[in-house]
């Protein structure tokens, strides 16, 4: 099959990619990381004006985009770069706005869209791994509004936030699809407090406690205890997102690595003309390739209708970017020799990013056995 990009996504990334070609360098990117909001203002402000958020989006919602190829395009550059900014965090909590939220609620996706407002996705906790619908944290009806008790884990760019999306049991056990609520919580509200740390990849994230928060009824987003379908959609949108991002910076990491053999020399002569370095490289390119057929793959899936094939292509991208992003960062640093695990290199921080990646919303194993759980019986996939 012969795939290529509208105009329109070409155009968008050209933009994109001569912007942080041109203005996020790696020094730039390294002094951001380092900071002590772990994003910069500016930065956030110039990707959303250049459209990158708006894309994320379908024009019902104020955007110009929104299909599985569009969130491909945009984070494949991010990738390229190593952007921190939290650009993930507004997809995952448009999405599920987009998917459930009243007329009132859609609004905000505009405010994520122009940047003025920063979101984060609270939903993983310490104890449920990478499932879905395992949710401890608690929220109970006061009045006319709720009361939410719990605490999230690693969640990114939380203390950035201005709002977050909680998700919270309203009833049910423990690991139910059923009886899970989403909740829009101002990130300055009372009983919210934060532990926020780097991430190894240049990132941040926070541990966030959830101690008696009382929201509004026009919290809620969509039915009490009837948001699993909604986070599986948001969280559908950030496997695109990262496995784009993960292929972004897999052709950085194998560009640097082309460029170091065909300029490092021993014995007189360019790294690049030993054969046995010459094998591992073609081995690099030919995975690379594959990996940037399954993202292909999971793009297209992403805007599908049939549940089981649409959820199985995700899970398969994901196996596939984990996979080759792992071998990507080894290979790579393996073939710069000692000066590819230096901080001073950015091969380094890429291998980072890979690895990382590698762990957000699942890891290869939970995606393989999610994929082979649906292949065999979609309703155990939920236990897989």
């Amino acid at each position: 099959m012969k795939f290529e990009h509208t105009e329109d996504r070409r155009m968008l990334a050209d933009s994109l990619g001569r912007y942080l070609r041109e203005q996020y360098g790696f020094e730039v990117r390294d002094r951001i990381s380092k900071s002590d909001t772990g994003y910069s203002v500016q930065a956030w402000n110039q990707i959303a004006e250049i459209g990158a958020i708006g894309a994320l989006f379908s024009e019902a919602d104020g955007g110009f985009g929104g299909s599985g190829f569009d969130i491909a395009v945009v984070f494949e550059q991010l990738g390229r770069a190593l952007v921190v900014e939290p650009v993930l965090g507004a997809l995952l909590v448009g999405r599920a706005i987009a998917e459930a939220g009243s007329d009132a609620q859609r609004e905000r996706i505009g405010d994520l869209i122009a940047g003025t407002v920063k979101a984060a996705f609270a939903h993983a906790e310490p104890a449920s791994g990478y499932e879905l619908a395992r949710v401890a944290t608690r929220a109970e009806r006061q009045g006319a509004g709720w009361v939410i008790d719990g605490a999230k884990a690693v969640v990114a760019h939380a203390q950035a936030a201005d709002l977050l999306l909680v998700s919270a049991r309203t009833s049910g056990a423990e690991d139910d699809e059923a009886g899970i609520s989403l909740f829009l919580v101002p990130a300055d509200a009372s009983g919210v407090s934060m532990r926020g740390y780097p991430t190894i990849d240049g990132g941040r994230a926070a541990e966030v406690v959830l101690d008696k928060v009382e929201v509004g009824a026009d919290a809620l987003l969509g039915e009490a205890g009837a948001a699993f379908a909604t986070i599986e959609h948001a969280v559908d949108a950030g496997l695109v997102a990262l496995c784009a991002e993960s292929l972004g910076a897999m052709d950085a990491a194998k560009d640097a690595t082309l460029e170091y053999l065909r300029t490092r020399k021993q014995f007189g002569v360019p790294i690049g003309s030993f054969q046995a370095l010459q094998h591992r490289m073609a081995d690099m390119l030919l995975e690379v390739e594959q990996a940037r057929s399954a993202v292909i793959n999971a793009a297209s899936a992403l805007d599908g209708t049939d549940r089981v094939a649409r959820e199985r292509a995700l899970s398969a991208g994901k196996v596939t970017a984990d996979r080759v992003g792992t071998l990507v960062a080894e290979e790579s640093i393996q073939l710069h020799g000692g000066i590819g695990m230096t901080w001073e290199l950015p091969l380094a921080h890429y291998a980072k990013r890979l690895v990382m990646i590698g762990h957000q919303l699942g890891d290869e194993d939970f995606h393989l056995a999610r994929f082979i759980a649906l292949g065999r019986d979609p309703a155990a996939a939920a236990a897989a």
